[in-house]
């Protein structure tokens, strides 16, 4: 398919065209050389490998490779993998060298409109899960693959592939979608607010390694420019294109679904995720852990060791093979601090918060919009990395934010550790002198210097207030788990410009935060049983 901006369309074509080479090449070389650890497939020999074209939806080819048994005198469960975003087809040829040693049939095509698949980038829409059925039908067809044991898996775009597949194909049994989404708009747009850094890195990747279509090219243009009359239009888009929208179809069809996620995802970020899973009704595990989008799954693409996908690996066992391998009896909520410790089970995600605390907000504070005034959610992707590796989250002096820009209000010193699990919750009223506005909430972990490390934050953004009259917030801050040591205090911190987001505020606004008798302002802290 022609793009149509021409030379630009060609010179993308020819890098493409020879990136996806050079990936290959190191990750084949990679494989063969021990950076995925072989087992004896189930043949005894091992898998064999081929790069083949599937013709999608209307006729888009899609290019891809399958991995299966050396023995093809029997069938095997089949599983297929979509591609990230902005990633070639050989993603996941290390992970499917072990899953078909283990026993299965692996297929994973580049999704269309990325790399040399044809078609438009669709955004996970209906030409997309038309696209994986269609790869289905060619697996039964020219594969090895047992038609009544299907399962997807895929990481970032490919598990919001997998869930949306799933929904739609009921021959999908059982999915495992790591650091995916279940609500595209609350991932992007949460609190009415224009995610700007992973809206920005999702479009530059977008025009790089695919081919963005007038409708896709439209929807970035309505979001950046925050056109408010396009709101709605943005909206059912992004439902269209969200699993939690279908989840009375995946209930329906039973199926086993798996999801894994990190903290800091800057991405798509924890709370659909748990919200997502609450709402599920068939055989289900939800992980949480440290880390930044995709980024705890990433070594296992190239064949290291990785508890996710060896967790992936037994969900398929036991949902498509019936292996009786305890995954189904472990307690299906996991999760791990991102201040370190091991994994800790739960029953379901109500469970994780025991009790909570609430740290009441004195009224009478106003400021002035418009100024960063140090707090901020870090940067897209590094900040959740340093996070993850070294235990450095976003950091802030909090004696010294200017409270002409920041509103700041602190706990007492705890006399014992508090360990935060969940999903903090922000209560106040605000006077506003213009009609819109953002503000962005953050709780910090607060040492005896002052120095306050990010524990959770979320922005809020509205439209249509009268000036001067007074009005209710609830804020769901970003779900977490991390562990306030004993001596220290959790600040809230609330100012109106953060970096990761579009902010609405007019030229000389001010926010003035209250707290009425009847209506006391509070942020509430969700805690584990101690």
């Amino acid at each position: 398919m022609r793009h149509p901006h021409g030379t630009t369309s060609r010179t993308a074509k020819a890098l493409r065209t020879s990136v996806v080479g050079a990936v290959s090449a190191t990750l084949v070389a990679g494989t063969a050389l021990g950076l995925a650890p072989t087992a004896q497939a189930s043949s005894g020999s091992a898998p064999t490998t081929r790069f083949v074209d599937i013709e999608g939806y209307g006729g888009t080819v899609l290019k891809a490779n399958v991995v299966a048994p050396a023995d093809a005198s029997r069938t095997y469960p089949l599983l297929v993998l979509p591609t990230s975003w902005g990633l070639p087809q050989v993603e996941y040829l290390a992970q499917a060298r072990k899953l078909a040693e283990a026993g299965y049939v692996v297929v994973s095509y580049n999704v269309r409109g990325f790399w040399e698949s044809g078609g438009y980038i669709e955004v996970a829409g209906p030409p997309d899960t038309a696209d994986a059925s269609k790869v289905i039908d060619w697996a039964l067809a020219h594969t090895p693959a047992d038609a009544g044991h299907i399962g997807m898996a895929g990481l970032s775009y490919g598990a919001g592939i997998s869930l949306l597949t799933a929904a739609q194909d009921p021959r999908v049994k059982a999915v495992a979608a790591l650091s995916g989404w279940a609500d595209l708009i609350d991932s992007i747009y949460g609190g009415r607010t224009q995610h700007l850094q992973a809206a920005a890195l999702l479009d530059g990747a977008g025009r790089v390694t695919g081919r963005q279509g007038p409708e896709l090219q439209q929807i970035f243009k309505d979001f950046y420019a925050s056109d408010l009359d396009k709101e709605g239009d943005m909206i059912a888009w992004g439902e269209k294109r969200s699993p939690e929208a279908y989840t009375d179809r995946l209930n329906t069809n039973g199926t086993a679904v798996m999801l894994a996620n990190a903290w800091g995802d800057s991405i798509f970020p924890p709370n659909q995720y748990a919200d997502f899973y609450e709402k599920l009704t068939g055989p289900k595990r939800l992980q949480l852990r440290p880390g930044d989008h995709a980024t705890t799954e990433m070594t296992g693409l190239f064949g290291l060791p990785n508890d996710v996908w060896t967790d992936t690996q037994r969900w398929f066992d036991r949902y498509l093979k019936g292996t009786a391998n305890g995954i189904d009896r472990e307690r299906p909520v996991q999760l791990k601090s991102r201040t370190g410790g091991a994994f800790e089970g739960y029953p379901d995600w109500k469970s994780v918060t025991a009790t909570r605390k609430k740290i009441a907000l004195t009224s009478g504070t106003t400021i002035r919009a418009n100024v960063d005034s140090g707090a901020n959610g870090g940067v897209v992707f590094l900040s959740g990395i340093l996070d993850q590796v070294a235990q450095l989250p976003p950091m802030a002096s909090i004696p010294l934010l200017p409270r002409r820009w920041a509103a700041v209000w602190q706990s007492e010193r705890y006399p014992t550790a508090q360990s935060v699990r969940g999903t903090a919750e922000l209560h106040t009223t605000v006077t506003a002198t213009k009609g819109s506005g953002t503000l962005v909430a953050y709780l910090y972990d607060v040492g005896p210097l002052g120095l306050g490390k990010l524990v959770s934050h979320a922005p809020y953004t509205f439209h249509g207030q009268t000036p001067g009259r007074p009005f209710g917030v609830d804020l769901e801050l970003l779900s977490t788990a991390y562990d306030v040591p004993a001596g220290h205090r959790l600040a809230l911190v609330v100012d109106t410009v953060d970096p990761l987001y579009i902010e609405h505020n007019p030229t000389g606004a001010q926010l003035t935060f209250s707290s009425p008798p009847n209506d006391p302002s509070y942020v509430s802290i969700p805690l584990r049983e101690q």
